[in-house]
This record gives C-alpha cells, structure tokens and sequence, in this order.
C-alpha cells in the first residue's frame, strides 16, 4: 500500500504518469523510505545468528514440559528437556535440563546443564553448569564445573583431571598405593 500517493512498483505500471500528486510526496518519501527499508535489514539478522552460533550447526531436540518419555537417547544432536526422562542418555552435543525437568538417567554429553532434576550419574567431555535451581543426586565426573548458589547436590564429583590423570585413580584410590601396599 502506497503512503502519500508513493510510485509503488505495481501502481507505477498502472499509471505511467501522475506529475501533480509526485513532487509533493517526493519530499517525504526518501526520509520515510529511509527508515523503513534499514529497520527491517537488521531485525531478521540477529535472530538467526544467535542460534546457529549456541549451536554450532547441530540441532537441539525440545521435549517440553508435560511431556513423559522413557528409554534411550543417542546421537551427536543437542538435547533440551523440560518434562520427565527416564532411561540412559549418550549424546556428543548438549544436554540442558530446564528448571522443572526430572531426569532419572544415566548421562554422557559434551556439556550439561543442570536447571532442574537430575538422579543418576553425569560424565560430561567438557563442562557441567549446575544452576540455581538444579539438583544434582549421583556422581559426576567433568572437565569444568560451575556451581550456583542455592543448587544442591549428592554425590562424588570429579572435575579437572585430564584423561590420564583420572585414570590413574580407581575407585578414589591411587593404584599407586595399592600396588606399594601389595608389594609390603
């Protein structure tokens, strides 16, 4: 729809000349065209580029609250659960617990985030973020960890060893001790 009796591309095909009503809008239109065609330029940008950035090419699945699923969960996608989840889950992307969402699984992502309930044990390659609201009942074992005031937690936790470092440790003990005991 034209404004001010605006030469749009269909109305300028119907009517190939109307001299009188186009000198006047032609002081308008440049400083109302202007504005109109930068506003809507950046609006569809910065949606797109946050998501693709947080996910980094992969897809997140959404099981939202209210919803009940029990069995096993594998890939390399990104997981988002808001509901109730019982079984394993062995993803190499993310995993994020929505405040509200009650896990009972065994977990291994890359990272994860604990918003809501979570009893079983977590091995993350990289990072678990343990928020307000999260509850934590089982074992974890990460890279990093963050912890926020107020979240709870029950459990061993191990965090900041390297693979080799970990693996010189069983059951929280030194092999190394053992084997110097053995040997005494």
């Amino acid at each position: 729809m034209a404004l001010w009796n605006q030469a749009t591309p269909e109305s300028s095909s119907e009517k190939p000349a109307s001299p009188a009503s186009t000198p006047t809008p032609s002081a308008n239109p440049p400083a109302a065209t202007a504005p109109a065609t930068s506003a809507p330029t950046p609006a569809p940008t910065p949606a797109p580029t946050p998501r693709e950035t947080t996910v980094a090419g992969r897809r997140e699945s959404i099981f939202g609250p209210g919803v009940t699923i029990e069995g096993k969960i594998e890939g390399d996608a990104d997981i988002r659960i808001g509901g109730k989840f019982k079984g394993d889950i062995h993803i190499k992307g993310d995993l994020n617990l929505d405040k509200g969402a009650k896990v009972s699984a065994k977990v291994s992502a890359a990272n994860v985030t604990i918003g809501g309930e979570l009893e079983g044990n977590v091995v993350a390659a990289a990072q678990v973020k343990l928020l307000e609201s999260g509850q934590l009942i089982g074992d974890l074992k990460a890279a990093t960890l963050t912890v926020a005031a107020g979240s709870r937690m029950r459990g061993n936790v191990e965090f900041g060893w390297s693979a080799t470092e970990s693996a010189k440790f069983v059951n929280g003990h030194a092999r190394e001790s053992e084997k110097v005991g053995a040997a005494g």
